[in-house]
């Protein structure tokens, strides 16, 4: 069995045995092997969500609120397990080694299994959180272009740096899980109708922009260590450095629209409120009994809601 290099992990209290059985080398074989089917899988994404779409645009919403709790709560628990057992090695890198190792040096696969057993699930996970979308198809709820075009260049990003063992990765992906580890809790808790303060989810959206922002910048100083230290000392190809800075740039300036609209706009709070509020009259004036009325009134007021955001996205 390969032992790890301690010197340049930090010191776990606890390791799991499928993480000490972790053998990086068999992973980035299959991944060589295997990784342009991620293609096909976008393929099939694409395919299901739009046609789903249009499956779903004359037949009643489903509500879908168990699967949704369970869904959310076991991708919160995903993440707070994965943030919890990669952060450590990047802080104990900074901490010992510096910028240029977390940024050159792929350590976090090759020397550390726990890390490399943790990269390996979240690049594997990226496919499973196409599911997401089927959720927002089925209980029709508005799709905007953020959403789908950021799960399909997340898979395909992810599959393909893990064939190069991208070094500056370790960032993405420690970033990657804490800011999940706060929004699928979020949705969780919002499924089981616990409503959380809205503040909480600008700060959520405040956190995906911050994430962006860093990862223009660590692709920005790995293009600096490249140019003055070649391949041979940083393990990350240009190619791979100009795909990431282009979506992450990409990511931000979406996110950033996202969270005028969302949260600065007063124009969206305005509209959703007239919705709502026809809605509910629409929903009462139709009904026939205080059932009728209670679940009437729940999806006429989402459906008007969405209804209401689509054709302004629409229009601007």
């Amino acid at each position: 069995m390969i032992n790890m290099d301690i010197s340049v992990t930090p010191n776990y209290s606890y390791i799991f045995d499928f993480e000490n059985d972790f053998i990086h080398q068999r992973t980035r074989k299959w991944m060589l092997e295997n990784w342009t089917w991620v293609f096909y899988y976008c393929g099939i994404y694409m395919a299901v969500i739009f046609g789903g779409q249009h499956f779903m645009l004359n037949r009643p919403r489903f509500q879908l609120r168990g699967p949704l709790i369970i869904w959310n709560t076991m991708l919160a628990m995903f993440s707070i397990m994965g943030a919890a057992r990669t952060a450590p090695e990047l802080i104990h890198v900074l901490r010992h080694y510096g910028l240029f190792h977390s940024v050159c040096v792929p350590s976090y696969i090759e020397q550390d299994r726990v890390c490399g057993f943790w990269t390996w699930l979240f690049v594997l996970s990226k496919l499973p959180e196409l599911g997401d979308t089927i959720f927002i198809v089925l209980r029709k709820q508005p799709l905007i272009f953020l959403h789908w075009y950021h799960h399909i260049t997340v898979l395909i990003y992810s599959w393909f740096s893990y064939t190069e063992y991208t070094s500056s990765a370790r960032w993405f992906i420690v970033m990657n899980y804490c800011v999940h580890s706060v929004m699928y809790s979020y949705y969780a808790l919002k499924a089981a109708r616990f409503n959380p303060p809205r503040f909480i989810a600008m700060i959520i959206t405040s956190l995906q922009l911050t994430q962006m922002i860093i990862g223009c910048a660590i692709n920005v100083w790995a293009n600096g260590f490249l140019k003055t230290h070649g391949t041979q000392s940083c393990n990350i190809s240009q190619r791979n450095i100009n795909l990431s800075i282009a979506m992450y740039f990409s990511y931000f300036v979406l996110f950033a629209r996202f969270f005028y609209k969302a949260y600065l706009s007063p124009g969206g709070h305005k509209s959703r409120r007239m919705a709502a509020s026809l809605a509910a009259q629409n929903a009462v004036k139709q009904s026939n009994s205080p059932q009728d009325i209670s679940s009437k009134l729940l999806g006429a007021v989402d459906d008007q809601a969405n209804a209401a955001y689509l054709r302004k996205t629409k229009a601007q």
